[in-house]
């Protein structure tokens, strides 16, 4: 059986409304619950340098893209 455990934290407004928006939740809860799971799951977090990789990522991934258009 999982173990829950109630937490509270205190977040701007503005915060949690675009968190709301970006997950696609219409309340906190599940808003809060989705952003966990997918910071848990993401590949990224467990890199100490995530952004650079992410960004290495991105710039790799658009550049295959422009060398597939010019065949």
């Amino acid at each position: 059986m999982a173990k829950i455990m109630h937490v509270q934290t205190v977040l701007m407004v503005e915060d949690i409304d675009a968190l709301k928006a970006k997950t696609g939740e219409t309340n906190t809860k599940d808003a809060l619950a989705k952003a966990v799971s997918h910071y848990l799951e993401c590949e990224y977090t467990q890199i100490q340098n995530m952004w650079t990789t992410k960004l290495e990522n991105v710039v790799k991934n658009r550049t295959k893209g422009i060398y597939q258009e010019e065949k």
